[in-house]
């Protein structure tokens, strides 16, 4: 780069004391054209070193963003992965005295003579376990009486209706439904009148 410039520097001096004599000037009074041209190649450069330090400015930058971003989608990735093993876990910590009451029910039943009281604590239970859930939620899906629905209902067979009015509607249920947030979880299994 420094040759090229001398070159430049040598020949525009001599192409000024060349058109110096030409014009009558003597050596001594030459203009300053050549200068001008040494400062656009320098300005040239200085722009493209510019560019050049602005590309590995946007590179760096491009890259720490790259890197931030590949950073986030992994942190998410695992926390989306340990909320979906632990996803369940306030249903079955409210569950768990519904099952420490199942097992001291086992226990006295075992030198139970009283049927009745035996029958009421284990309705207890069912309860406690149905309150708790409604808590998070669910819902039975009431069907006995009602249009089948195949939104809801899953029929399982056809009977002759006892009345005219029972056509299409269910008149037993074989397995309760229910709903979760008003979604769908189970169907009602029922039997339906034709």
């Amino acid at each position: 780069m420094l040759k090229k410039k001398k070159k430049e520097d040598s020949e525009t001096t001599e192409n000024t004391a060349e058109m110096a004599n030409e014009s009558g000037q003597t050596d001594g009074q030459v203009e300053a054209q050549p200068v001008q041209a040494v400062e656009t190649a320098e300005d040239t450069i200085s722009v493209e070193d510019k560019l050049k330090e602005e590309l590995s400015q946007a590179n760096d930058k491009f890259l720490r963003l790259y890197a931030e971003f590949d950073n986030f989608r992994r942190r998410t990735a695992k926390e989306r992965e340990e909320a979906r093993k632990t996803e369940g876990k306030d249903v079955i910590v409210a569950l768990l005295p519904v099952l420490d009451d199942f097992e001291r029910a086992i226990r006295s039943m075992e030198n139970a003579t009283d049927i009745v009281a035996v029958k009421e604590g284990v309705a207890l239970i069912q309860n406690k376990m149905k309150n708790i859930l409604a808590q998070k939620g669910l819902k039975e899906t009431q069907s006995i009486g009602s249009a089948f629905n195949p939104d809801l209902h899953e029929a399982i067979t056809n009977i002759p209706a006892p009345t005219d009015d029972m056509k299409g509607k269910v008149i037993d249920e074989m397995e309760k439904g229910y709903e979760l947030n008003d979604k769908v979880i189970r169907f009602a299994k029922v039997i339906v009148g034709a």
